[in-house]
């Protein structure tokens, strides 16, 4: 993914969540996905995908069991 991606990306995901320490970092040798954080916490891996022409945006986030103990 390319800068204006992740710039997009970045903007797209602070305004869903309403959270403005979200941000989507470039992979260092993976070009067709990035990072999800917050603040410093990976959240998760945004996959781009081309499909016959359109492009869409996959987020792929998991969930450890314990993590879900403090709710």
């Amino acid at each position: 993914m390319n800068a204006d991606e992740l710039a997009l990306l970045t903007k797209y995901f602070r305004k869903t969540f309403n959270n403005p320490t979200l941000a989507v970092k470039a992979r260092p040798k993976i070009k067709d996905s990035a990072e999800l954080y917050m603040g410093e916490e990976f959240l998760g891996i945004v996959t781009k995908i081309v499909d016959e022409g359109e492009t869409s945006y996959d987020l792929s986030m998991s969930i450890l069991d314990f993590d879900l103990e403090d709710l």
